[in-house]
């Protein structure tokens, strides 16, 4: 062989030793995971008068503990206090607010009517406190659940005036007036709803935190005949109650018995009670966060 020859083979094999090996396989690199989806968690208050103030507290100890709901619902006093939580009040705000209130600011008498009080002064209460906002501009979702008076069916309102839908929701039949919305009359929302788990479940729920309390009758006697109509709407919701908190998760249930429904003495006893019993399930909210998981 030349020497040319030999200088330009040398240099062939010197270039290809040089190269890098080439993997057998191409290489893939996997795509990064996505987040968990974290959990839906819905608040659902029930009805119970004046001894709505309990679900103040229960707020006040799921805020506290760091629990944080994406959905609220409500039925009767539960609609009143879920819209305003719902508006972006804390349990503080709301506490604050429950003591100064007065009740001579809901006693809008009605004449000749089908209820004593009209109940627009506590849907004008209600709309001022959440801004004039509609329902689909609060700043959680929220339902406020009321009865068909025509049909006797479940009414969710989801959209529209926020006051209005609490009103209908919170109308205690022989109590308050109906509520006209558009050509349907409504009543309270515990004839059929109790605790509105069902609603918040239709909300898209994955776990339900439910407050109940509607069961428990004052269980005083010589009680003015306000207190006995509220009683005797809450031993009726008992059973439908127990039905429909089949969907909860969790139930709260406040020790509010003998608590008066038709008045605001015992207010701060409803709201100690409520942030007892809300700090009683933490334990149960949590290991049902942990547990649960997307379908």
């Amino acid at each position: 062989m030349k020497r040319r020859e030999f200088l330009v083979l040398g240099a062939s094999v010197a270039a290809l030793t040089a190269c890098p090996t080439l993997p057998e396989k191409p290489q893939t690199v996997a795509p990064p995971a996505r987040p968990a989806r974290k959990p839906r968690i819905a608040l659902a208050l029930g009805g119970g008068a004046a001894r709505g103030f309990a679900h103040i507290g229960v707020i006040k100890a799921l805020e506290t503990q760091g629990i944080v709901t994406d959905i609220v619902t409500g039925t009767s006093a539960g609609s009143v206090v879920g819209s305003l939580y719902a508006a972006g009040f804390g349990a503080f705000d709301l506490q604050k607010l429950a003591f100064q209130l007065e009740e001579s600011k809901f006693t809008d008498w009605a004449l000749f009517d089908r209820g004593f009080l009209k109940g627009e002064a506590l849907e004008a209460f209600v709309n001022k406190q959440v801004g004039g906002k509609p329902i689909e501009g609060l700043r959680r979702r929220f339902a406020a659940v009321a009865t068909d008076l025509g049909s006797g069916e479940m009414a969710v309102f989801t959209s529209g005036n926020v006051g209005q839908a609490v009103r209908a929701s919170a109308s205690v039949p022989g109590v308050f007036s109906p509520v006209l919305i558009r050509g349907h009359e409504y009543v309270d929302g515990g004839l059929v709803s109790p605790v509105p788990a069902h609603a918040a479940r239709q909300l898209g729920a994955d776990i339900v935190i439910a407050v109940d309390i509607s069961e428990r009758p004052s269980g005083k006697k010589g009680s003015g005949s306000v207190d006995v109509l509220l009683d005797t709407i809450s031993i009726m919701g008992v059973r439908i109650g127990q039905y429909e908190l089949r969907e909860a998760d969790v139930v709260i249930r406040p020790r509010i018995k003998g608590l008066p429904s038709a008045s605001f003495e015992q207010r701060h006893q409803a709201i100690l009670e409520g942030e007892k019993a809300g700090f009683a399930a933490i334990a149960a909210i949590r290991q049902k966060i942990s547990a649960w998981s997307p379908r």
